[in-house]
């Protein structure tokens, strides 16, 4: 593993304290590995480049990419390669959870949601930032000056997860907030009930914006490693209960997979692209999911 690739572990970048470095060092990481990966290739098509077609103008070939690659790449233009993105995070008490992992839920939110940051400027990408709980908390319109990554940055760095969260009239707000067609990127542990969550990200791509939604849960929450009599708190209400691990481990593995599931393919009908992760998996199949996006836009 290279000194760059081993930042797309979060157990590594949990060691690194500065946010503007992880999210340098995680998309890094991601480009020097694609060569080794099944994602080869991103790094050039998904730059300012797109592919030589008959009719470009030859002046307009890149030879430095056409050196290392042997294939024929055209500059595109800015309007070509803008893309407006905002990132939405959900600031709820529950996304401060973890077990065994290094970062909690929201560490890997903030992580993630800072290298998109970083990709999408140094791709002049316009980007913004909104977070809400109950309510929207703050709005940092789209922009792509470098300027913007250390405003995005600079607040990212001082969010805590607290409270309750409304996830569904909230992104039924932003869909009413969002002027233009953007790509709207979801970070949350989707703790709440699933079907008005699922009706107001139609109510997103209605609005035609093409969405992202991050489905980030702890690795303790995916697996289930407890054993014994086991007292589980929930964070935003402040219940708990005691259980037996063995007892419901079944039950509970298999409607965790029934969640993830449903959200698959009601997420797929509606066009959305959904990602469920755990906070032991590394960042480049999320930064792939945006690239993917990216492409499917132009």
């Amino acid at each position: 593993m290279s000194s760059t690739e081993k930042y797309l572990k979060p157990e590594v970048i949990r060691t690194v304290s500065r946010l503007d470095l992880r999210a340098r060092f995680i998309v890094e990481g991601f480009f020097n590995g694609l060569h080794a990966s099944p994602y080869h290739g991103f790094s050039v098509e998904f730059s300012e480049h797109r592919r030589y077609t008959q009719g470009d103008d030859l002046k307009d070939i890149d030879w430095l990419v056409f050196a290392k690659t042997d294939r024929y790449y055209v500059k595109k233009y800015q309007a070509e390669t803008n893309l407006t993105g905002y990132l939405v995070m959900d600031l709820s008490e529950s996304m401060a959870y973890t077990y065994r992992q290094e970062l909690t839920k929201f560490d890997y939110s903030i992580c993630l949601s800072a290298a998109l940051a970083y990709l999408m400027i140094h791709q002049q990408d316009p980007v913004g930032l909104i977070t809400f709980d109950e309510k929207i908390r703050h709005s940092i319109p789209a922009k792509s000056k470098r300027t913007q990554l250390g405003n995005i940055l600079a607040l990212l760095s001082k969010l805590q997860p607290t409270g309750q969260t409304e996830i569904s009239k909230n992104l039924q707000r932003i869909a009413a907030m969002l002027r233009h067609r953007s790509l709207v990127m979801i970070f949350s542990d989707l703790l709440a009930d699933s079907g008005p969550v699922i009706d107001a990200l139609h109510m997103l791509r209605h609005a035609g914006h093409d969405v992202i939604l991050f489905h980030i849960m702890d690795e303790a929450e995916v697996n289930f490693p407890f054993d014994g009599m086991v007292d589980f708190r929930d964070p935003e209400t402040g219940e708990t209960m005691l259980v037996d691990a063995a007892g419901i481990r079944g039950d509970y593995l298999d409607s965790v997979g029934a969640l993830r599931e449903n959200y698959r393919k009601e997420c797929l009908s509606a066009g959305v692209d959904y990602v469920a992760l755990d906070t032991s998996i590394p960042f480049d199949r999320a930064l792939v999911e945006y690239l993917s996006q990216r492409k499917a836009r132009f």
